[in-house]
């Protein structure tokens, strides 16, 4: 039979009820209920996680006090009596809803830096994916963006379920990986923002278009980075053409193999018309050049390339003669109407001029720059 303490002693909870109506159970049920459901609400926010060291602390006294509840079940009291227990669960339930606010805190904070820094790492990855084209990034990189797309997509998959500690953990790791092909990007193609390259680039336009002059000829200019074939006649552009360039074509050729298109200052070998080539028409330059040949051998003795490579050659300006044969290896590929105008209107020995670009501010490096302004944090 319980029992209940008056002063110094306990008496049976059944001689209670005989004395007087009104005796109350020394542990309240509610009190333990709400701190149950406290103790819930808790592990559901993540506190272990969020508030380590205040989600501790609330489970040490917890557990003590369930004990204690355990032992003193069957305990009443008289409704005036003092109880300690009793305040030691209420000061419990208190620092339950404090730390169930600090955490929810945290979880506010958390979820609106999660939120700030994958927008931020999406906005990044759609720039670079932008960019990739006009810097001819997909020989570069490779699977790189392949990869990062996984992590940002485990990134949105971890800020949709909650997860924000981990969501910023993933963005911080995919982060990195834009920066490595940020900076690969970059080495390869920092020539494109070089003064001195572009210098040297528009010294050799600057020869075309006074030969054409001077020699009231026809003169073929190309530009890497502005995808784009112009026609001189007399020293005055008279046709502009869009062209498409190899797989690795924005960088200037060293090896037969490699994709690139070579730089340079060439002459049209051989015109190829109907039947006469696997594309609609053809130009055939004179690459390797003896320029081409000298470069070609430094590489091979400096060991930036390997001996087992050779130089290449067959490098044509051509049209397409189907979707299949729309992608070219190294050549300088345009449209068939245009492919035929620009035919009619040069000869053998007409001189091709081929530079990475004709400008300072041209598109690889004007997106260069763009890809910079995304080097700073993600998080602020």
């Amino acid at each position: 039979m319980s029992s209940i303490r008056i002063d110094s002693g306990w008496i049976t909870a059944g001689l209670c009820i005989t004395l007087l109506t009104g005796c109350i159970p020394a542990v309240p049920q509610d009190l333990l209920s709400e701190l149950d459901m406290i103790d819930q609400d808790l592990i559901a926010l993540g506190a272990p996680y969020a508030a380590p060291e205040e989600y501790a602390d609330f489970a040490r006294q917890w557990a003590a006090l369930k004990v204690q509840a355990d032992v003193s079940a069957e305990l009443i009291r008289w409704p005036w009596e003092s109880n300690d227990f009793e305040e030691q669960l209420r000061q419990l339930h208190a620092q339950g809803d404090d730390t169930v606010a600090l955490v929810t805190q945290k979880q506010d904070d958390q979820r609106r830096t999660a939120k700030a820094t994958l927008d931020r790492l999406e906005e990044r990855f759609r720039a670079m994916n932008a960019h990739i084209d006009s810097l001819g990034g997909h020989l570069v990189l490779g699977e790189q963006p392949t990869h990062t797309d996984l992590l940002i997509r485990q990134t949105r998959t971890y800020f949709e379920q909650d997860h924000y500690t981990r969501a910023i953990h993933a963005a911080a790791e995919a982060n990195q990986a834009l920066q490595r092909q940020e900076a690969a990007l970059t080495q390869a193609l920092k020539r494109y923002a070089d003064p001195q390259e572009i210098a040297r680039w528009q010294a050799h336009v600057q020869y075309t278009v006074d030969w054409s002059r001077i020699h009231r000829s026809p003169a073929i200019l190309v530009s890497k980075a502005d995808r784009e074939l112009r026609l001189y006649k007399n020293g005055r552009n008279v046709l502009s053409y869009p062209i498409r360039l190899g797989y690795n074509g924005i960088k200037n050729k060293e090896f037969q193999g490699d994709g690139a298109t070579p730089e340079g200052r060439y002459q049209v070998r051989a015109m190829r018309g109907k039947g006469e080539t696997q594309f609609y028409r053809a130009l055939l330059l004179d690459y390797p050049n003896a320029e081409d040949r000298r470069r070609f051998q430094r590489a091979i003795q400096t060991g930036q390339i390997a001996p087992t490579k050779t130089i290449g050659g067959l490098i044509e300006i051509h049209g397409t003669e189907n979707d299949v044969m729309a992608q070219t290896l190294g050549c300088i590929m345009l449209d068939n109407p245009h492919m035929s105008e620009l035919f009619s209107h040069v000869t053998t020995g007409t001189p091709v001029t081929i530079v990475g670009a004709t400008s300072e501010q041209n598109t690889i490096a004007l997106a260069l720059e763009d890809l910079s302004h995304y080097h700073e944090p993600l998080t602020h």
